[in-house]
């Protein structure tokens, strides 16, 4: 059953109550939408819950508004009713500007150097207790806002970002340098890896809190600060969460958060002549912007996590039953909207016949539903231009020749729900297969041989991640060598773990998240020359 809501947003001491409506524009300057108290009731009757949600600007630990642009503002949609949720301020640049000096600030007096690893570590360990505590509210606001499954939100999502939050807590004091050895009569080299400063992070609207965790915990294990600029798609949780930031006690302007226009918050961000960082997750697209900007500021650095067109490989050794399940979870979880979307499969000749009606089985076991209906594996997509971006692809693939096998037919009624839909009949020029649909739609093609497989595979401008089921292990070695791709999966796919290295090959991006390895995004290394014994003669 779909959940309803209403709502009930304060302003100037009065309670204003808007009834549902569809809603396409994603900014409004209403001269009577201004959030005088910052915050707004959602009332979700699916869990007979009514929640707070903040709905302000979060800067230096206090929800603020707009400094120059109050009737600005973000409205969140729920993309399964295409209903109004509530409205959030809209940040502008000089808001960004405000927060970046916020953040400097506690950078230079309060974070930075100035704390210890063990006091970074508890804080950490503290804001990962307050978002298990609350993990049901946040897991039934992210559903609202973005769609997916409240069990999937709840278990995979934020369980996941706990876990993130807890594994960095225990690298906040470790983080070590060398010491190099030099001339042990005389000199000695030691080095440090300092915080690197203020960082932008730019997060996308597909799993908001666990990309917010990806950024959030490595950033301020290594004593970071972070001006966060969440999806204007999905600004609630991101809020919410930063009410937690302040509870945890960090202190202000460690942690703020600027809902706003890509185009304006992002922007800003990128070419900010004090954001010594900007990482990003999102479209190659925007990823080339980002960079461009950062080049021609002050050359900051960059992380870029970015698109994907990632191949599963099947071969005839393989469990076809499981590979059958992987697939499925590789581009129908998340419905389809995952950067390392298996959105590519090619199958060997000698089991095509046989594993694709499998396939179409599997397939048509997800229920895409409802979030709040326990029965949906997979929600709508996220807005009403991602729904017609996937189903321009849709209709190119039937244009172009492909076969639909499963799905190419829309619903009728509210939401943006889209079907799994399986091409066969592929061919290498066609955009359902060159492009990143971002949706629940497989192109399937088929192989003779290894080296085809590979050729086939790697015939992309994006490296993100990439699969193959085989139970040759000498095959496994093989072609998870062969494969030009960040993360490659063997007999499973788009699973990731938090102390496992994750980030991109070619055109999906720059760096990497999770693991150690992210450590080194948000540190810069200093080498210390010692001289404690050789004198200098001079002149020369």
């Amino acid at each position: 059953m779909a959940a309803k809501y209403s709502i009930h947003t304060k302003l100037f001491g009065r309670v204003l109550s808007f009834p549902p409506r569809n809603l396409k524009l994603y900014r409004s300057s209403h001269p009577l939408s201004t959030m005088a108290s910052l915050s707004a009731r959602i009332g979700i009757r699916a869990t007979n819950r009514e929640l707070e949600v903040p709905t302000g600007l979060f800067i230096n630990n206090e929800f603020v508004p707009s400094a120059d642009s109050p009737n600005e503002l973000i409205h969140a949609v729920n993309p399964a009713t295409e209903e109004l949720i509530c409205s959030v301020v809209a940040g502008s640049v000089k808001d960004i500007d405000i927060a970046v000096a916020a953040a400097r600030n506690a950078f230079n007096t309060t974070w930075g150097k100035n704390v210890t690893g063990f006091e970074r570590s508890k804080l950490l360990n503290k804001l990962a207790d307050l978002i298990e505590r609350d993990q049901d509210v946040l897991a039934e606001v992210e559903s609202l806002n973005n769609g997916k499954p409240f069990k999937i939100a709840r278990d995979f999502d934020i369980g996941d970002s706990i876990q993130c939050l807890r594994y960095y807590a225990g690298w906040a004091d470790k983080i070590t340098g060398q010491t190099i050895e030099v001339d042990n009569k005389t000199k000695l080299a030691f080095t440090r890896h300092d915080p690197i400063g203020v960082c932008g992070q730019i997060i996308p609207w597909n799993y908001p809190i666990n990309m917010w965790a990806w950024k959030v915990a490595p950033a301020l294990a290594c004593g970071c600060t972070i001006v966060m600029k969440p999806s204007e798609l999905t600004p609630l949780t991101a809020l919410m969460l930063s009410k937690l930031i302040a509870e945890a006690g960090f202190p202000p302007g460690v942690v703020n958060t600027i809902p706003s226009l890509g185009s304006v918050g992002g922007a800003a961000l990128s070419a900010h002549m004090d954001v010594d960082k900007v990482a990003f997750t999102g479209s190659t697209v925007t990823g080339r912007k980002v960079m461009e900007a950062a080049a021609k500021s002050n050359l900051k650095k960059v992380s870029l996590e970015l698109g994907g067109k990632s191949p599963q490989l099947v071969f005839e050794s393989a469990d076809l039953e499981q590979a059958a399940n992987w697939a499925c979870l590789g581009i129908l979880y998340n419905t389809g909207q995952d950067c390392t979307a298996g959105s590519r499969l090619y199958v060997q000749d000698s089991i095509y016949d046989k594993f694709v009606p499998l396939l179409v089985s599997k397939a048509k076991e997800l229920v895409i539903g409802d979030g709040f209906d326990e029965k949906s594996g997979g929600g709508p997509l996220v807005s009403k231009t991602q729904f017609d971006k996937v189903w321009g692809y849709i209709e190119s693939g039937q244009a172009q020749g492909a076969k639909v096998v499963l799905g190419g037919q829309k619903r009728p009624g509210k939401g943006f729900f889209v079907d799994p839909t399986i091409f066969t009949d592929i061919s290498a020029d066609m955009a359902i297969v060159r492009d990143e649909i971002f949706g629940p739609v497989l192109a399937v093609g088929r192989f003779k041989t290894e080296e085809e497989a590979v050729s086939l595979a790697n015939a992309t401008s994006y490296g993100l991640g990439a699969g193959l089921h085989s139970n040759d292990a000498n095959q496994c070695m093989r072609v998870s060598s062969a494969l030009e791709a960040g993360t490659v999966w063997v007999n499973q796919y788009n699973l990731l773990n938090n102390n496992v290295p994750f980030g991109g090959k070619k055109q999906s991006g720059i760096g990497r998240e999770l693991g150690s390895y992210a450590l080194d995004e948000y540190t810069s290394v200093k080498a210390v020359h010692w001289n404690f014994g050789e004198k200098l003669d001079w002149p020369l």
